[in-house]
């Protein structure tokens, strides 16, 4: 049986990072940068004002309140700059006319005189300082700025940036293809299919294909298969006709009659790089690459079991192969005592919570059995204990992970 450590090492030293590529804006949600985005233009790309008012040119001075000026003209935000004299009313956006250096709030100045639909002459209320409100070219991102770093995930707040600067492609990671298989005939995968005795519902298999799209990976076969050798390596060639860099399958890698995942793959020559890590829950987990060359992984078929060998072990891999760095836990204090198994890597379903006086911690849920299902919906975090450590007092620093390697900790406040 193999430490959980050296089980990670191997499963990222057989993940080779994936290529890049090159796709258009509209695809870019969702993905990986592949390289440094460098800006092809400024933002502000003019000189704009910053809010609605009246510009001027304060030309390195301060004007002083209860000077009057003449408006000559109004900047609608769209219309080109011009050259300008006295004063201008001007829209939050509007490019600043040319010659005019200072916005000053409609609310500061008194209007004097008007025509129907604009003022032609003004009052300052107060002093005015040269330079005031107005967004300068570039002061947001210049030209030729590195904005965004590879590894950076594109999401609404990146690409609103990217549309910004008028970016029509960007280089992306290809995302590890997957393909999940599901064992056992004991499964249903037709909601409206009554139950009979000894079935239960599929679970495991739409959880995975979730989480794998979350972890930034693509979904590109799904199946079931009973506990039939012969029709296990049929369902296997199904999806391996879908050029997977990944297979997942779940259920039947254990020691029992019917675990036959790890003899068959031995029919059909793959190379079982190890079976049975020092883990809780999750132990009889085996990873192999197939002869065909996509990496293969056999999760144990308890849904808690599932999904740490989800958490830790394939989005360790779809991580590698996304060419991100290795992650780092959070460390923070048990909020009460903590008995794990020593001779095991233990990991727990957790509550993050912040107290009322704005300090972390981490409180292990209860029941952590491989079957249930409740404690993962209650979970915001993993707390993991390595092996040798079985006690842990209250207080006492635990490793806590997100439920996703893409994902922030959603801390909650602490219970009442």
């Amino acid at each position: 049986m193999l430490v959980y450590d050296e089980a990670l090492r191997s499963v990222r030293s057989h993940a080779a990072v994936l290529p890049m590529e090159d796709v258009p804006i509209a695809r870019a949600s969702g993905r990986l940068l592949a390289q440094g985005f460098i800006s092809p233009a400024s933002l502000p790309p003019f000189d704009n004002a910053a809010l609605d008012g009246y510009a001027l040119a304060a030309e390195a001075s301060t004007l002083e309140a209860g000077a009057e000026l003449e408006v000559v003209g109004c900047q609608a935000a769209g219309a080109p700059p011009r050259v300008a004299r006295g004063a201008w009313e001007i829209m939050t956006g509007a490019c600043l006319p040319d010659g005019l250096d200072t916005v000053v709030p409609r609310e500061q100045v008194t209007v004097l005189s008007r025509v129907p639909a604009h003022a032609t002459r003004v009052r300052l209320d107060t002093a005015v300082e040269t330079g005031r409100h107005v967004r300068r070219c570039g002061e947001d991102v210049a030209i030729g700025q590195q904005v965004l770093a590879a590894g950076q995930w594109l999401g609404a707040t990146q690409m609103m940036l990217l549309h910004a600067l008028g970016a029509s492609r960007v280089a992306v990671r290809r995302r590890p293809r997957v393909a999940v298989l599901a064992t056992g005939g004991e499964l249903i995968d037709d909601p409206r299919q009554p139950l009979l005795p000894g079935q239960i519902r599929d679970a495991n298999r739409p959880y995975l294909c979730l989480k794998l799209q979350e972890a930034g990976a693509e979904v590109v076969w799904q199946g079931g298969v009973d506990d039939d050798p012969a029709r296990f390596q049929h369902r296997l060639d199904e999806a391996l006709a879908y050029a997977p860099d990944l297979v997942i399958s779940t259920g039947a890698v254990s020691a029992g009659a019917f675990d036959f995942v790890p003899q068959a793959l031995r029919v059909r020559n793959a190379s079982l790089v190890f079976h049975q890590v020092a883990l809780r829950p999750g132990k009889p987990l085996l990873f192999a690459r197939l002869r065909e060359g996509p990496l293969y992984f056999g999760l144990p078929g308890n849904p808690a079991a599932t999904a740490v060998g989800q958490r830790f072990f394939v989005e360790a891999a779809v991580r590698a192969m996304l060419g991100l760095p290795e992650e780092v836990p959070w460390q923070l204090p048990l909020h009460e005592a903590w008995r794990s198994p020593l001779q095991l890597h233990a990991c727990a379903t957790a509550q993050v919570f912040c107290s009322r006086d704005g300090r972390l911690s981490a409180r292990v849920l209860p029941a952590q059995h491989s079957f249930r299902l409740r404690p993962l919906c209650a979970a915001n975090a993993w707390a993991v204990a390595p092996a040798g450590i079985a006690d842990q007092a209250a207080g006492a620093a635990v490793e806590v992970w997100s439920t996703g390697h893409l994902q922030a900790i959603a801390v909650v406040p602490e219970p009442p």
